[in-house]
């Protein structure tokens, strides 16, 4: 699913919602969580999971091509982490 995809459900499922309010509210939640990270602050749903971000160290990397070597700069990632629900409701099975 895509964030227009999630905005036109979202606004299908509310139709006392005007659309481009829909979107506001979508953006304004991803601006949030983004702006979190961002800060190097973790992001809990509980249920769904939790958003954080690891540094990781600069390295000494090899170029695949060519094979000579090649630093790698200190960088922050995001990671994702499932939450305990969407763990079991991926893994559920069916009886």
């Amino acid at each position: 699913m895509i964030r227009s995809e999630l905005i036109q459900k979202l606004a299908d499922e509310n139709p006392h919602l005007y659309q481009r309010d829909v979107e506001r509210i979508v953006n304004t939640f991803f601006e949030e969580i983004i702006e979190a990270m961002a800060r190097g602050e973790r992001v809990e749903l509980r249920g769904f999971g939790a958003f954080s971000v690891k540094g990781r160290d600069a390295r000494v990397g090899r170029n695949p091509r060519t094979g000579e070597t090649v630093d790698v700069a200190e960088k922050h990632v995001p990671f994702f982490k499932t939450g305990k629900l969407l763990r079991d409701r991926l893994n559920e099975t069916e009886s």
